[in-house]
């Protein structure tokens, strides 16, 4: 029951933190689907192509590597932090610099 309570508790502070944003920076809100591609241009697809491949290859090699050590487990979850927060810095600097709407990059 705690568990239920702190993700409604995260979900509804992140939505506020989002309302707050769009109305202070003045950020139109943009309709897309759940699981798409939403690629800004061709350059993006092509880079989102190789992040991809390149991302599959490090998780796999991370994986491997817990395996055999269990310790290691700390090094699974820095590079999954990092895999992710790299895409995510792709994707905003696609839609900051080559988007309709650049501030949704933000």
């Amino acid at each position: 029951m705690k568990y239920i309570f702190i993700a409604i508790v995260v979900f509804v502070l992140i939505s506020i933190v989002k309302f707050l944003l769009r109305k202070i920076f003045k950020v139109k809100k943009v309709k897309r689907n759940f699981f798409s591609y939403n690629h800004i241009n061709e350059s993006h697809r092509k880079v989102d192509k190789w992040m991809r491949r390149f991302n599959a290859l490090t998780l796999m090699i991370l994986s491997i590597l817990v395996i055999n050590d269990k310790s290691m487990i700390y090094l699974y979850l820095i590079g999954i932090s990092m895999l992710l927060a790299l895409d995510y810095a792709v994707r905003a600097f696609f839609e900051w610099k080559f988007s309709e709407y650049p501030k949704q990059a933000f």
